[in-house]
């Protein structure tokens, strides 16, 4: 059954002035514990409605194949269904359900999505190691008053994630391949706790944290916090054997003691500590090793924990999506920037394909969500250009699909790649099918208007071009064009067009109209 079900009386804000409180929910599908999180956002602040937690343990279902096993999906669509009732009442554009490190690993993790995004009737995406990291980094900063440079670390089932940042901005981030699940796996796979396994398992994250240990170091903190469940287990288990003198406080001694307590257990089904759930027990010494590592390789003398993780950064991160204060236009301006873009370009081209959008939508009846990817795609389609002329659009499409960008999951960037490669030359028929495929039609939609607002720009003009009369049908899009005695650039560039529409199962026609008569 869930764990922490949390419903309190005052769950509803009163309207202030900022309008009625904007109901959000997130699902956390972490590689150990699934979790959902309801609450009311009004003046910059979560007030929480419902908040559920459930181990599921995906990432002990997977072989050494990569697959997850049919138990372990079932035990995640099980927990699922259990979080469904807390959602009748949530916005689809209000609910952001979020996958981690056991679905980045799994070979067939999309099955899993399919089945689940069926059940809920939502979108799932499976966000990348550092934007998980920068998610956590946002929810923990709200829940912490104090000013000041933090180390924020999370260990999860499958990853930890490790945090520089001051007030809301993240300094540096990283996502290493520990956690507790997968740790245990490694470690204790028959159950055994001696010296010698933790250890390894010590040794093992020291050798993970050895890439970052110098420039965080360098980089430096005033307050090291942890979040999320082992962290939050080992300072509760602390308190209760009187080992820390504060509740949420972790010390280096008093860590030294809990491991000595585990090693004496000799076995993982003998862990029962006071302040321990037992649903945790048998992955709660894997997660003391990765915490020693980690307190051992910074020299940490204490960590406190504090509350506010992943699903707290993807609500407040979704609370500022579509608004100036949007992580993902930002990382498309550092983009931009980073391989200088001719701006004018890239304006005049959104410009055209957000008149392209609004003339057509009447016709193809396009979803305004994905129209602001055609609005990113046209800001950076030229971005591989920094790379060669040649191909530039396949360069840029690899720079969108395996740069880290705040903001944004994995399909969001594969979408995005996908626009960009498709915006010149032969119309990517195999990338296009890599798309879900209740994304297929509408995505090739955008990318057919994209390639209009590029060429209706192709002679680079000073500003945007007026555009000719156009009409959708289906498939079909017509573009009718002053007649004319001569051959024209547009006219030329549509000839070509109509080869590439034609030949991707498209139809593009090209009409002239006589001048009017006066």
């Amino acid at each position: 059954m869930p764990k922490d079900i949390m419903l309190p009386t005052d769950a509803f804000a009163p309207a202030g002035e900022r309008g009625e409180p904007q109901r959000l929910a997130a699902i956390d599908l972490g590689s150990n514990s699934f979790h959902l999180l309801v609450a009311n956002y009004q003046n910059e602040r979560l007030q929480v409605v419902a908040r559920l937690g459930e181990k599921v343990q995906l990432a002990a279902g997977l072989d050494e194949h990569g697959q997850l096993s049919e138990e372990a999906i079932q035990r995640a669509l099980d927990c699922l269904g259990r979080f469904a009732p807390f959602l009748t009442d949530i916005t689809q554009q209000n609910l952001r359900i979020v996958g981690t490190n056991a679905l980045r690993d799994a070979h067939n993790s999309q099955a899993f999505i399919e089945r689940a995004e069926a059940q809920l009737g939502h979108p799932i995406e499976i966000i990348a190691g550092r934007e998980e990291a920068r998610l956590i980094y946002l929810g923990a900063a709200h829940a912490l008053a104090e000013n000041g440079r933090r180390l924020i670390v999370d260990i999860g089932g499958g990853s930890t994630e490790f945090i520089i940042g001051e007030a809301f901005e993240p300094k540096a981030l990283e996502s290493l391949r520990m956690g507790c699940v997968t740790f245990s796996r490694r470690f204790f796979p028959e159950g055994e706790l001696s010296e010698k396994r933790m250890r390894r398992a010590e040794l093992a994250a020291l050798s993970e944290l050895a890439n970052i240990q110098r420039p965080y170091q360098h980089l430096g903190w005033d307050d090291p916090v942890g979040s999320s469940g082992t962290i939050k287990a080992v300072a509760s288990v602390l308190l209760a054997y009187g080992d820390t003198s504060q509740e949420g406080l972790i010390t280096r001694s008093g860590l030294k003691k809990l491991r000595e307590r585990l090693i004496k257990c000799k076995q993982l089904d003998n862990v029962e500590l006071d302040g321990l759930k037992a649903d945790r027990a048998k992955v709660f010494p894997a997660g003391v090793a990765i915490l020693s590592a980690i307190f051992e390789a910074f020299d940490l003398a204490q960590m406190r924990f504090a509350d506010g993780a992943l699903r707290e950064g993807v609500l407040y991160d979704m609370a500022g999506r579509n608004s100036a204060e949007d992580s993902r236009s930002k990382s498309l301006e550092v983009l931009k920037r980073t391989y200088e873009v001719d701006t004018r370009q890239a304006d005049n081209v959104a410009d055209t394909a957000a008149r392209l959008f609004t003339e057509l939508n009447r016709d193809w009846s396009l979803s305004s969500s994905l129209g602001r990817y055609l609005e990113w795609a046209s800001h950076v389609h030229e971005i591989g250009l920094a790379i060669s002329h040649s191909q530039f659009h396949r360069h840029g499409a690899y720079l969108l699909e395996h740069s880290d960008l705040a903001g944004f999951s994995r399909p969001e960037q594969r979408l995005l790649a996908f626009l960009v490669r498709a915006h010149r030359r032969k119309f990517p028929l195999k990338e296009w099918q890599t798309l879900p495929k209740n994304q297929q039609a509408q995505s090739a939609k955008l990318a057919r208007l994209l390639r209009l607002a590029v060429l209706l720009n192709h002679s680079r003009p000073e500003t945007a071009p007026p555009l000719p009369n156009m009409a959708a049908d289906d498939d079909h899009l017509t573009i009718t064009l002053p007649e004319s005695d001569e051959p024209t650039l547009l006219g030329t560039d549509l000839e070509q067009e109509q080869a590439y529409m034609h030949a991707a199962g498209f139809q593009l026609n090209v009409v002239e109209s006589p001048p009017k008569q006066t």
